[in-house]
């Protein structure tokens, strides 16, 4: 990850959040078809809302400065946040 130092960053911005953790998304060929039917339905159910973010299997930084309390859910709706990639996600 790149990221472009300005005059406004401070000691506490130089954390680095990896957007992978080298495990697999799913153990068995049972749970990763009910991980894709999960997030996929829904995206059905708040396709129409432009600010729900639904993603699967992604690492999500929920204490800002640290990346040891990050977790990768399978399945995950975040209110309010707009939709699209995301590498990870920092809350």
């Amino acid at each position: 990850m790149v990221k472009e130092i300005t005059q406004f960053d401070t000691a506490d911005d130089f954390v680095i959040y990896p957007i992978s953790d080298g495990k697999p998304m799913a153990d068995n060929t049972i749970q990763f078809r009910w991980i894709v039917y999960i997030k996929e339905n829904l995206e059905i159910m708040f396709a129409t809302n432009p600010d729900v973010f639904i993603a699967g299997d992604l690492l999500w930084y929920p204490i800002k400065g640290s990346d040891k309390k990050r977790c990768a859910p399978d399945a995950m709706v975040v209110f309010g946040r707009p939709k699209g990639d995301r590498g990870s996600y920092l809350q």
